[in-house]
């Protein structure tokens, strides 16, 4: 097999002999890896040689993980699982929303990352193949979304928003990080404004797609965007 084919596992972890095993690994698995032993550099790495997934540790000499992780997300979508030896920051990650698709705690079984890096790597490329087969179609420069042969005409903060939960499909965003989306400047907004911008983009995606939820509420999380493959047939929009 082309080696150049196999799907590419960027490691960036500090711990030589850690990222050794793990390496090893993940090529039994039928993975290419590269690994980067601290965070300096690593976002420039990623965006030139574009990896299919990160295990991007928390604690890194130079830039930390979490630094890494927010950048990276700032520009692509790239399948993240971070890593930490301390087990009280996973509930800091996830409250942090950062959009890793996964946390693991060391000492972790390599056996159970490679598990973890392919169960990643297939919901992401189900979620890919979702967002590709056109159930909706964005055009940012006319702020336009379409659906079959019909085409509506968002707001600015709309089409910002849809395309947010668009790009991150199957995820969970927090009201922050929506606000962070779509308010650049760092505005100070309240969440009930973006309820209100959600309440309103459900009513024009009604238009144009009626009867089918697209975006879904997360009780005291925030929202995320499916659309009706992932979920198994056609969900109601909530009257």
């Amino acid at each position: 097999m082309n080696q150049s084919t196999l799907p590419l596992i960027l490691i960036v972890e500090d711990e030589e002999r850690l990222a050794e095993v793990v390496g090893d690994y993940l090529r039994a698995a039928g993975f290419r890896v590269h690994h980067l032993g601290c965070g300096t550099g690593a976002v420039a790495w990623i965006e030139r040689e574009r990896p299919d997934l990160i295990l991007l540790d928390l604690m890194l000499p130079g830039q930390d993980g979490l630094s890494i992780c927010r950048e990276v997300r700032s520009r692509a979508q790239v399948p993240i699982i971070m890593t930490t030896a301390r087990v009280e920051e996973i509930d800091r990650l996830l409250g942090l929303e950062l959009g890793a698709d996964d946390y693991v705690c060391k000492p972790y079984s390599p056996r159970e990352l490679v598990a973890r890096v392919k169960a990643v790597l297939r919901r992401t490329s189900r979620a890919h193949e979702h967002r590709r087969g056109g159930f909706l179609t964005l055009e940012p420069d006319r702020l336009q979304v379409a659906h079959d042969s019909k085409a509506i005409t968002l707001t600015a903060v709309e089409f910002a928003l849809l395309a947010a939960l668009h790009q991150a499909a199957g995820r969970i965003l927090s009201r922050d990080r929506l606000m962070d989306r779509i308010y650049p400047d760092n505005r100070v907004v309240s969440d009930r404004t973006i309820d209100s911008h959600i309440k309103k983009l459900r009513r024009r995606l009604g238009e144009l797609v009626p009867d089918v939820e697209l975006i879904h509420s997360v009780y005291g999380v925030g929202y995320r965007y499916e659309e009706p493959e992932a979920n198994e047939g056609l969900s109601h929009r909530p009257r």
